[in-house]
């Protein structure tokens, strides 16, 4: 019996089980593998997990209304995307929304926990990389790993849980290397630093609207996408479109930015050492405001080209 769902009889009448033949994709993905892009083709909200009674949508329902979910069996890809996100497409506000707990007595594959910003997750197998804009904190259920959202601990606090190959002082948080994470810093909105050392894939600070995230390595493919304000600085490489659909805010790569950068970008404005711009994205003039952005971030501006 877990321990967590003993406290108290509500808690206990909140507790969805589900069991699990083979690895399902998309279990409490709050986008329903981003619906809005195939509108049913790829996922349909209303049909049941397989195997088991209830939807993927009561699934999601059941987790935003603070419900508990336990899944005996492996897990298959992006379980989890967007947790806590009350997303705009399906009438909410773009903003947090409480969620529940989801336990699994098996393994994760990949992208577990991808833009996650409330919420926890136990996992009692494998997890595998590269999960999500997530944490490991010490575990209060014997035998589990314990996740939290690295937006949600910088934007309400770790209370009182311990960090896992991180630390947190003030409003910075400094992650070991060790881990491939996508979404670092995903929606983040707080006057806050993520510093990560090593790479990252995915979506580096997507849709993050204040604060800084430091990558100490290389990056992945989209990184700063929908980017809408605070900065994400990469000390190495990027991957293909950097900065796509970027709203506002800064970019700075030290190194490649890759191709396609900037693409449907609306404003803000990207520093690479090198990239391939597509309209309407295309090099500028360094400005001294520019030169002092630069030095603020610790970096020589000669050694930058200016995008916009």
């Amino acid at each position: 019996m877990l321990k967590i769902f003993g406290r108290k009889k509500q808690e206990e009448d909140t507790f969805l089980e589900i069991d699990l033949d083979e690895p399902v994709d998309c279990l409490c993905d709050f986008t329903y593998n981003f619906y809005w892009q195939h509108k049913g083709e790829k996922m349909d909200p209303y049909a049941k997990v397989p195997g088991n009674n209830y939807t993927f949508r009561e699934l999601v329902d059941h987790l935003k209304n603070g419900g508990n979910i336990k899944i005996k069996g492996d897990v298959g890809h992006r379980m989890c995307s967007s947790m806590g996100v009350d997303l705009q497409y399906f009438g909410g506000t773009g903003g947090e929304v409480e969620s529940g707990k989801v336990v699994v007595d098996g393994d994760v594959a990949s992208r577990m926990g991808i833009s996650m910003v409330r919420g926890t997750i136990y996992v009692k197998g494998k997890v595998k990389e590269p999960f999500g804009n997530l944490i490991e904190v010490q575990s209060d259920i014997k035998g589990y790993k314990k996740f939290k959202s690295i937006t949600d601990i910088l934007m309400n606090g770790l209370n009182r849980e311990k960090l896992i190959g991180a630390e947190f002082m003030g409003n910075r948080l400094i992650i070991e290397k060790g881990h491939i994470r996508d979404t670092v810093g995903a929606r983040l909105n707080k006057d806050a630093e993520i510093i990560h050392n090593g790479d990252v894939d995915l979506s580096t600070g997507i849709l993050m609207r204040q604060g800084v995230v430091r990558v100490k390595g290389n990056a992945g493919k989209n990184t700063g996408a929908l980017l809408n304000g605070g900065t994400v600085v990469i000390n190495g490489n990027c991957d293909d479109f950097s900065a796509i659909e970027m709203i506002k805010g800064t970019l700075v790569v030290k190194g490649d930015a890759g191709k396609f950068m900037g693409a449907q970008r609306k404003n803000g404005v990207i520093f690479a050492y090198q990239g391939s711009p597509i309209p309407p994205t295309a090099e500028k003039k360094i400005e001294e405001a520019d030169k002092n952005t630069l030095l603020g971030l610790g970096m020589n501006p000669v050694n930058f080209k200016k995008y916009a």
